[in-house]
């Protein structure tokens, strides 16, 4: 019986992100895991998670009895759930998936049930400060054979001052943010009706500009209140979009019978979801048509597998969470997910720039809007610990998720 014999976190940023990396080492010389465990606002709790309450649990187990072990990393503190706690079992999860495709010699996917597709199509962002710069990213994206391009407009660049303190970003971009009032705190001021506006007029240059051979999508974000949602929702029907993400808030996920009625806009959702609770109404009821879910703050590929499988019964496609805080490991473990899933839809890519090939050798390859996995076994990715290691993580305040309205009123980011 191979055994747990020490499980450790590696923290490391070499792509200007605080990435979480838990690393299961067995009883076997050389046989270890790994697995993603980067929730990026909150990295150092889930450090803690990991050190201080699951290693001293699983140390000595079976590491083969995965669904035990998921399990009991869940029930053991008794309240569950949770993306600190997710983020904890999520990594440690992944790296029993690894060790156990490793023993079996045979990447992950066959694991899986095997190949129904050799490649995952990738959607990438492309923003701009204004029409001429967005049109300038989607013509890069379009040359690398990137087909698939989630477009917003203002890059972050559009910046307010509240009180005399530093202001944040001005998700608009465009037009004025109006002022806020006296005394406001500081904050990445946002006003919706400037967003909505400016973006119908993005998506509507875009699709003019590159005509239907492009695929569009929208991240809403949530920063729209649910009538607002509808009215955008049904606003974007004209664009033909591959989807629109998260035009609700995760509070309310009771509005969307009404966002169904409302447009044949495909939605996607989930993005901040932890729990089958929230993700399976919306599943069963056929109200979303693309599961958002981040693996990690999931509870890693165990819950994964299952909610895709659930998700096709109902004719709903996964799209997993893919942004520049999840590690090159949790992109490698959602990529071998998707090979083996027949409802898969997209890949959420931010390509793997600077250090991170290096980091992380075995990243998945980009290739003519593909993501292609490594044929090693196990999800196909390592970690150079001593590389990592020059990269260290920066602790800060997180300002851009202290989204505010524009009379200061702090809104979801």
């Amino acid at each position: 019986m191979v055994t747990i014999r020490d499980i450790r976190v590696i923290l490391t940023r070499p792509m200007g992100r605080n990435l979480v990396v838990v690393k299961v080492e067995t009883s076997e010389p050389e046989l270890y895991g790994l697995g993603c465990a980067t929730f990026t606002q909150r990295y150092r709790a889930v450090v803690s998670a990991v050190v201080d309450d699951l290693k001293p649990l699983l140390i000595g187990r079976d590491v083969s009895r995965i669904e035990e072990l998921w399990r009991l990393m869940m029930f053991n503190g008794y309240w569950r759930g949770g993306p600190v706690l997710n983020n904890a079992v999520g990594g440690v999860d992944m790296a029993l998936w690894d060790i156990k495709a490793k023993v079996a010699c045979l990447p992950l996917v066959d694991l899986l049930g095997g190949k129904v597709r050799e490649a995952a199509a990738v959607y990438q962002h492309a923003d701009g400060r204004d029409h001429a710069e967005l049109d300038d990213h989607i013509e890069d994206l379009l040359g690398q054979n990137i087909r698939h391009v989630r477009v917003r407009l203002g890059g972050g660049a559009a910046q307010t001052r509240a009180s005399g303190e530093a202001g944040g970003m001005a998700y608009g971009g465009v037009g004025a943010v109006t002022p806020p009032p006296d005394g406001a705190l500081a904050g990445a001021y946002f006003d919706p009706s400037t967003y909505a506006r400016s973006t119908l007029g993005a998506l509507e240059h875009v699709r003019d500009r590159f005509g239907d051979g492009i695929e569009l999508l929208h991240d809403v974000h949530e920063r729209l209140n649910p009538v607002q949602a509808l009215g955008f929702a049904r606003d974007v029907e004209r664009f033909r979009l591959f989807f629109l993400e998260d035009p609700l808030a995760l509070e309310q996920i009771g509005w969307h019978e009404r966002l169904r009625a409302a447009t044949t806009t495909p939605i996607a959702a989930s993005e901040l979801f932890t729990q089958p609770s929230e993700w399976l109404p919306l599943v069963s009821g056929r109200l979303i048509d693309f599961l958002r879910m981040h693996l990690s703050h999931l509870g890693g590929l165990t819950p994964a597998r299952k909610a895709a499988v659930t998700a096709e019964s109902f004719g709903v496609r996964t799209a997993w969470h893919g942004p520049g805080d999840c590690s090159p490991v949790g992109h490698a473990v959602g990529l071998h997910l998707e090979l083996a899933s027949p409802n898969f839809g997209l890949h959420e890519l931010q390509p793997f720039v600077d250090a991170a090939p290096e980091v992380f050798p075995g990243c998945p390859e980009l290739r003519d809007g593909y993501l292609y996995p490594s044929n090693l076994p196990g999800h196909g990715v390592d970690l150079d610990e001593k590389l990592a290691a020059k990269y260290p993580v920066e602790p800060s305040v997180v300002a851009w998720t202290q989204s505010r309205l524009p009379d200061g009123t702090l809104s979801p980011p």
